[in-house]
Order: structure tokens, then C-alpha cells, then sequence
């Protein structure tokens, strides 16, 4: 690598430190060629990133921020997955294939200056996604006013049913 590609590659990767809200570390030694392209073909559709990673760049980027903790877990040949968008999709991506392909694992994660474990990376992946997280918010919003109308509409329904059972007493009296 000379020297352009390399500041070209920390660049990058300084960016992805600062903008992304969580990154997952993945071993991938040993994975063919075609699951890696399937792999990265899954972190796409789900707005993720993956990139092999030399250590001693991510090393670098690192020291002196609050991601520093992740040294930690650089040893041996690294990947990271990351969202810019959604911090728990890298890591459902990942705990998939965790469980689908052999040689794929979880080397632990990152979250907002707290290092994950394997275990913590799986518990990442069971958060909701914004997107469900905007659903929950808008339902929350809407039940109030649901609520108001079904409440406002109750008395005058239990009142023309009060006098739909008058008008059929009395049209059973009359008969």
C-alpha cells in the first residue's frame, strides 16, 4: 500500500469513526470468495458496510477517541460492519451469518464508547430498527386521539342502541 492509498484509507476510516454510531469487528479468515460476496451483498441491502480492515490503521484512527477501547479486540485478520444510519443492522446482519456460515464470527462490537462482546453484539441485533422505532413512536401518538374519539362516540352509540331496543319493544307490543 503506498502512501496515498494509505492516507486515503485513514481518511476514510476516520470518517466511519466519527459518523458511525456502531461498528461490529468480524473474523472472516478462511470464508470463500463466494460467501464473502454474498455476505457483502446482505450488508448493502441493509444500508450497511463492510471492509476489510488492516489493524494497525484502525489502531491508529483511534487513539485518542473514545473508540480507542476497541484495540482491544484487533488481533488477527479484521472486517467492520457499520450503518451510518440504523446502530443495531450491522449487527443483525452479522449475528445472521454468525449462524449460518462456520467461519464467520463475531470478534465483538462497538457502541458509543462501550465494547461489546459476541454476546452484546447479539443483544444489539435484537434492538429495534428506526424504523420500527418510529412505528412504535407514531402508534403511541395516535392512541391518545383513538382513544378520545372511540370515548366521545361511546355515549351517543349507547344511546341510539337504548332506543333502537324502545323501538323494537314497542313494535313487539304492537304486533
Amino acid at each position: 500500500m503506498n502512501r496515498v492509498q494509505k492516507d486515503a484509507q485513514l481518511e476514510y476510516l476516520k470518517d466511519v469513526i466519527n459518523v458511525a454510531p456502531s461498528l461490529v469487528l468480524i473474523d472472516f479468515k478462511g470464508i470463500n470468495v463466494e460467501t464473502i460476496t454474498r455476505i457483502r451483498r446482505e450488508f448493502r441491502e441493509a444500508n450497511c458496510e463492510y471492509k476489510v480492515i488492516k489493524n494497525t490503521l484502525l489502531a491508529h484512527v483511534v487513539k485518542g477517541t473514545k473508540a480507542e477501547v476497541i484495540n482491544e479486540l484487533l488481533h488477527g485478520p479484521i472486517a467492520i460492519a457499520y450503518s451510518k444510519e440504523d446502530p443495531a443492522a450491522p449487527a443483525r446482519v452479522s449475528v445472521k451469518f454468525a449462524k449460518e456460515v462456520d467461519k464467520f464470527r463475531i470478534h465483538g462490537g462497538y457502541v458509543d464508547g462501550v465494547v461489546l462482546d459476541d454476546k452484546g453484539v447479539e443483544a444489539l441485533s435484537k434492538m429495534p430498527s428506526k424504523k420500527e422505532l418510529q412505528g412504535m413512536l407514531l402508534a403511541t401518538m395516535l392512541a391518545v386521539p383513538q382513544g378520545m374519539l372511540k370515548l366521545m362516540l361511546a355515549a351517543p352509540q349507547r344511546m341510539l342502541l337504548v332506543l333502537n331496543a324502545k323501538k323494537n319493544k314497542m313494535d313487539e307490543n304492537n304486533s
